[in-house]
């Protein structure tokens, strides 16, 4: 069809394969790089005299809003996602990141950040609202027909354990108060990063859904960025608290 075909024209298809193996390549690197020590930010922060701090919810706002502009910029450009298809999944990308922008950033107790922690997530945020925004408008393929149906549910499902986890987290401890505890709750009985867990089952659902090289690389670089933390939760929670439940995974419960 004239619409089709008008997608393929707009649709950059080398710089979406090479943004997606750059995003994968990234997250390897970081796997690689972070294997006896996190990025400094959180219980993990290495105290420096040097570090610009920046407070924990501004951070927060700050680096996650490109990934929720972005795609609303290309939309409002290109004035065209005609199929269902298109419509929810780029609807579904964005809540994600409204949420984390809006509501998520707004509600943390986290200590402050490291500017250049905050530079770089905000550099990646651009950069993955850049790319899913791009293919999702004009490099996706989807009949008038498509519908998600029960792929999409894996996406919401995750979100639900994330949002869940996070508020288990944050009402942990009082406002102001700098104490960490042992998690209990929800996932937190078979996981101790019940929150990343519940991220991760969202990018996958999503990589499944769109079944793209875009989808595909954020998935596995979210892996590859909060599965070694996830790990070090654990670890962390292991050491500080006699206590701690031993039959506890780090990450994906029965295997991690």
């Amino acid at each position: 069809s004239v619409e089709n075909k008008t997608c393929k024209m707009h649709c950059y298809e080398s710089v979406v394969n090479y943004l997606s193996c750059g995003m994968l390549l990234a997250g390897l690197l970081h796997l690689i790089n972070h294997r006896k020590a996190q990025a400094s930010y959180g219980r993990h922060m290495k105290p420096t005299a040097l570090a610009i701090l920046v407070p924990a919810r501004v951070a927060w706002f700050l680096q996650e809003m490109p990934a929720l502009l972005m795609p609303l910029l290309l939309m409002h450009l290109s004035r065209q996602y005609s199929t269902m298809g298109r419509a929810i999944l780029l609807k579904t990308f964005c809540l994600h990141y409204f949420h984390r922008t809006f509501v998520y950033s707004l509600l943390t107790r986290g200590q402050p950040f490291p500017l250049s922690v905050m530079a770089t997530a905000g550099f990646f945020c651009l950069l993955n609202g850049s790319l899913q925004g791009h293919y999702l408008l004009h490099c996706a393929q989807f009949d008038e027909e498509w519908s998600a149906d029960y792929r999409l549910v894996v996406f919401y499902i995750g979100m639900a354990i994330n949002i869940h986890s996070d508020y288990i987290l944050r009402n942990l401890r009082k406002p102001k108060e700098i104490v960490y505890k042992i998690p209990a709750g929800g996932l937190f009985e078979y996981v101790s990063g019940a929150n990343y867990f519940g991220e991760l089952v969202e990018w996958f659902g999503y990589a499944i859904v769109t079944w793209s090289l875009p989808g595909f690389s954020i998935a596995v670089f979210s892996l590859c960025f909060i599965g070694p933390r996830a790990y070090y939760h654990h670890k962390f929670y292991k050491e500080h608290f006699k206590e701690y439940p031993r039959f506890r995974k780090a990450l994906i419960p029965f295997i991690f």
